[in-house]
């Protein structure tokens, strides 16, 4: 199967310093590798409803659901680019996270299988220069990957607060330059050796 990054912009704001920090990092990712940004913020999720005991699921086929559920699937890579909100992940990115509960019971569509395999990535700004404070959104990102049987490669951590800000962060960038280039290791929860 082709690569194919999907980065998911979790900030409520256009070109956000996560965002910068995402593209950055994806300008190194070799050209026949395909790459597909989607703005949670441009294609709100409603808020989600817990039906996991009812019966009656059906494929989402419209709207940012659906879009947001085939992309997903389509991808071998999925890319959140979420900004650090209140130490963890944004409201956005939190939402379509909250989805794939319902989407492991899809009919037809094995998402856990589907997903297992694939890669979880992480890309986050913050303003704190204590780079430990993301601990939050790190493990939110592992252990979502390791509940689905992905592997993980980690968050590339930013800083910067005002717009613009990382990309005066010359760690980040030079991460940036190498942060696609690693197999991810499968995720594992912190109880597993």
């Amino acid at each position: 199967m082709t690569r194919q990054f999907l980065f998911l912009l979790g900030s409520s704001r256009s070109d956000s310093n996560t965002e910068m920090l995402a593209r950055k990092a994806a300008e190194q990712l070799p050209a026949e590798v395909g790459q597909r940004w989607l703005s949670l913020a441009e294609h709100p999720l409603p808020d989600f409803t817990d039906l996991r005991h009812d019966s009656d699921h059906a494929r989402p086929t419209e709207g940012s659901t659906g879009l947001l559920f085939d992309a997903t699937l389509a991808a071998t890579d999925i890319v959140i680019a979420s900004p650090l909100y209140w130490y963890s992940v944004s409201a956005h990115t939190k939402r379509y996270l909250d989805y794939w509960s319902g989407w492991l019971r899809t009919p037809g569509v094995d998402f856990k299988a589907t997903l297992a395999g694939r890669n979880l990535w992480g890309v986050t700004v913050l303003a704190h220069e204590e780079q430990e404070v993301a601990d939050p959104l790190v493990g939110t990102l592992n252990h979502s990957a390791a509940y689905m049987g992905m592997r993980f490669g980690g968050v590339l951590l930013g800083n910067g607060s005002k717009p613009g800000d990382v990309l005066n962060d010359t760690e980040a960038l030079a991460r940036a330059k190498t942060f696609f280039a690693q197999q991810p290791p499968l995720a594992r929860f912190p109880y597993e050796s």
